[in-house]
């Protein structure tokens, strides 16, 4: 009898569906939150010691296009509402969900030794690294700010803008010395070896940087995916955003 009522209890779990650690959390996350998602998902970890998380980390627009194509994805950041707004227009958000999660900055950096201070001094220099404005929100800011300081059309029509795949790119070229600078987020800025904040770009010419957040309507069906997108609300995850130079929304 003993032995029958243990086999009923174990039965009884299998049949009553996946918890928390059962299933894997897909996160689909713009590049600039690397490292304070990577944080983040270490401390939901040592709450949930058996939770499977899967992130992915690129630019905002090449995610938004993978989760329309079908790419597993129960959470997704955006760095700008841009692609949320996309993705909730082909109804691939859970309603209600979308929210701001944190904010940030734009800046250029390069040489230690350069004599660039400002925007306007950008036509002096070679080669300038940027994301793709077509898909790279950290370049859309930045054409933003070219634009309305005047000398986006200028650095175009000389070639002098090199198009990277996302920001942790453009971080990287102007980190090793293959350009003479590049337009980062603040974030991206710390992370830096060689390369220092040349400028911080004049917020008033350009959008509020903002990273929403939201379930996609595959993960709001998940115990899982809710429990972290709960879990990125937290007062732990404010204090690891930031850690990272993240303005937390809270």
């Amino acid at each position: 009898m003993k032995l029958k009522l243990l086999l009923t209890v174990l039965l009884l779990q299998i049949c009553s569906g996946p918890n928390v650690q059962a299933q894997p959390i897909n996160l689909s996350v713009a590049a600039s939150m690397t490292d304070a998602l990577k944080e983040i998902i270490t401390g939901f970890s040592a709450a949930h010691p058996g939770a499977r998380l899967r992130p992915n980390f690129a630019s905002s627009g090449s995610l938004a296009k993978q989760i329309e194509q079908g790419a597993p994805a129960d959470i997704y950041v955006s760095a700008n509402p841009k692609w949320m707004k996309y993705l909730v227009e082909k109804q691939m958000i859970a309603p209600g969900t979308h929210r701001i999660f944190a904010y940030n900055k734009l800046v250029f950096i390069g040489e230690k030794r350069s004599i660039v201070l400002s925007l306007a001094d950008l036509v002096s220099l070679e080669r300038i690294a940027l994301g793709s404005p077509r898909s790279v929100p950290a370049g859309q800011y930045a054409k933003q700010a070219m634009d309305r300081a005047g000398i986006y059309p200028v650095l175009e029509q000389k070639k002098k803008l090199v198009m990277a795949k996302d920001v942790r790119q453009a971080l990287l070229y102007a980190d090793r010395g293959e350009v003479d600078g590049a337009f980062v987020y603040q974030t991206d800025a710390i992370l830096a070896v060689t390369a220092k904040i040349l400028f911080t770009v004049p917020t008033d010419l350009y959008d509020r940087v903002s990273y929403p957040v939201a379930l996609t309507i595959s993960g709001a069906k998940k115990k899982s995916a809710t429990a972290f997108y709960d879990y990125m609300g937290s007062p732990q995850a404010m204090a690891t955003l930031e850690k990272y130079g993240f303005e937390p929304n809270r």
